[in-house]
């Protein structure tokens, strides 16, 4: 299907009151993995509500809605250190690019990072950059797919709520 025949979603930032819908679609997006046997990536109760307030203090935090509801979330910030390293201010970060799998129509999750790289590319940054835990193949294809290309990898990643990982990086270039 393509998104011309398909509402997609509305995008919004979200809000205080957003909170507990982003643990849930967090822990029910780690539930989806560990179900397909993909582990070491998320667990359900990693990241709480403070976690995602803190992201919006510092970053933005992003909805797509449904006639529905909730149909997924991702992160977007200004900077990652502890991935990428000081950098000059060129990019966005996405990190966290969440779909309720029991929601969201299928493309979704392409639909949420091609939102992201237009609010990148609305506060005049040029490229998108994300990481992917190393070995999830499944996932670094997909972001292959969707026109990001590897420009190096993270060992030893520092994670909220678990031990560091190694991780792939990826960059878009837009425009």
């Amino acid at each position: 299907m393509s998104s011309s025949t398909v509402p997609g979603p509305r995008v919004r930032p979200a809000s205080e009151s957003d909170l507990a819908a982003l643990v849930r679609l967090r822990d029910d997006a780690a539930r989806w993995m560990l179900a397909r046997g993909i582990t070491g990536q998320w667990r359900p109760g990693e990241l709480d509500e403070e976690h995602f307030r803190r992201v919006m203090a510092h970053g933005e935090v992003w909805l797509a809605e449904t006639g529905t509801g909730l149909a997924g979330a991702w992160e977007l910030w200004w900077e990652d250190e502890d991935a990428w390293g000081p950098q000059p201010p060129v990019a966005g970060y996405v990190h966290r690019l969440m779909v309720d799998r029991t929601a969201a129509a299928p493309g979704t999750g392409r639909v949420l990072l091609e939102a992201a790289e237009r609010r990148v590319a609305e506060v005049g940054r040029t490229s998108v950059r994300l990481d992917c835990l190393a070995t999830n193949t499944q996932l670094n294809a997909y972001y292959r797919q969707a026109g990001y290309r590897v420009v190096g990898r993270k060992e030893g990643k520092p994670q909220p709520g678990g031990p560091p990982k190694s991780f792939t990086l990826l960059e878009k270039r837009l425009g």
